[in-house]
C-alpha cells in the first residue's frame, strides 16, 4: 500500500444544511472511498481538524475549516520514465516531466507523480508547483522553493508575465493552409466532467498557433497559450482539423483503457521565458525532449 507522507486537505463549504459530522462530509464529497475506509482512517487517526487534532467520528462539522487526511492507495501503477531537474536555486526549481506523470497526486496516481518524486529526490519538502500541465503532456514545470517570496513568482502566471510555448504534432494538414493565426473560444467543462466543451459567448481562452512543417499527413506546430484553460491547446488545435496525435479525449472521447506507454500524447511544455521577480534576471528554459516527428 502507497500512503502519502504529505497530507491533503479539502474546505467544508458553508451550506444551508449542513452536514451533521466531519465524517459524513467526507464520505460524501468523496463517493469513490467507502465509507467503511474513512471509519477506519478516522478511528486511525488519519484525519486532522484545521487545529491538527485528530478527527473523530462525532466532530461535528464546521464550515468554512479546513480537514486534512493522508491518501491511501492500495496498487499504483508505477510510470518508467523519469523526470529531470534543469535548474534549482534557493526560489526555484525547474523540471522536465515525461509523458503520463501527473503533476500532483491525484486519482490513481500518489507517490507517482512530479511533486512526490522532486520532495523526495531534493528533500525540500515545502517544495510547491506554481502551474499545471496535463498528466499526458511532458515537459517543463515551475516549482516554489522558498516560501516568502512564492506569491511573486505566481504573480507570473496570474499576471500574464511569462511566455510558454509548446510544440505538438498534429493528424492532417491544415485546412485552408494558414502558417500562423489566433484562435479564441470559450471554454466550459463539458460532459462527462473531466473533458472540455465550447459554448457561444465572450472567449476565455486564447492561443497563437504556428505551422512549423508538413511531412507525411502530419504537422508540426508552435503554440503559445496566452490564457491557462484546462485542455486548451488540444481543444484548440481539434478544432482547427488538426488534433494533436495519441489524443485520447479530443476530437471524441476514447474509451478508458490502460495508458500505452508506446503511444503518448504528442504535446510538449517546451519553453519558458519569464524576468526573474526577485533577482530582475531575464530567465529562459527549454525541454529537451523530442516528439515523434
Amino acid at each position: 500500500m502507497s500512503i502519502s507522507l504529505y497530507p491533503a486537505k479539502v474546505t467544508m463549504p458553508r451550506l444551508e444544511e449542513p452536514y451533521p459530522t466531519v465524517l459524513a462530509f467526507l464520505v460524501d464529497r468523496f463517493p469513490r472511498i467507502p465509507r467503511e475506509v474513512w471509519e477506519a482512517r478516522v478511528a486511525q487517526g488519519k484525519v486532522l481538524g484545521e487545529d491538527g487534532a485528530p478527527v473523530d467520528s462525532s466532530t461535528p462539522y464546521a464550515p468554512q475549516k479546513r480537514v486534512f487526511y493522508f491518501r491511501e492507495m492500495d496498487e499504483e501503477r508505477v510510470i518508467p520514465f523519469p523526470e529531470r531537474i534543469l535548474f534549482q536555486n534557493d526560489e526555484l526549481l525547474v523540471a522536465c516531466k515525461p509523458h503520463f506523470l501527473p503533476v500532483t497526486p491525484g486519482g490513481a496516481y500518489l507517490n507517482q507523480s512530479l511533486l512526490h518524486r522532486l520532495r523526495e529526490r531534493t528533500g525540500i519538502h515545502h517544495l510547491v508547483p506554481l502551474h499545471r500541465i496535463d498528466r499526458e503532456t511532458a515537459g517543463l514545470v515551475l516549482f516554489s522553493v522558498n516560501p516568502k517570496t512564492r506569491g511573486r513568482y505566481c504573480g507570473l502566471f496570474r499576471d500574464g508575465r511569462i511566455e510558454k510555448e509548446y510544440r505538438a504534432v498534429g493528424m492532417g494538414r491544415v485546412p485552408d493552409g494558414r502558417e500562423s493565426w489566433l484562435v479564441e473560444s470559450r471554454l466550459v467543462p463539458g460532459d462527462p466532467w473531466f473533458v472540455m466543451g465550447t459554448e457561444p459567448g465572450v472567449p476565455n481562452a486564447r492561443s497563437q498557433i504556428r505551422l512549423l512543417e508538413e511531412r507525411e499527413g502530419r504537422s508540426l506546430f508552435w503554440l503559445s497559450p496566452l490564457t491557462g484553460k484546462t485542455h486548451q491547446l488540444r481543444v484548440h488545435l481539434s478544432s482547427q482539423g488538426v488534433p494533436i496525435l495519441n489524443d485520447r479525449l479530443y476530437p471524441q472521447l476514447q474509451p478508458r483503457q490502460p495508458d500505452d506507454f508506446e503511444r503518448p500524447l504528442q504535446l510538449l511544455a517546451h519553453r519558458l521565458r519569464f524576468r526573474d521577480p526577485v533577482s530582475g534576471e531575464l530567465l529562459e528554459f527549454q525541454s529537451d525532449r523530442e516528439l515523434l516527428w
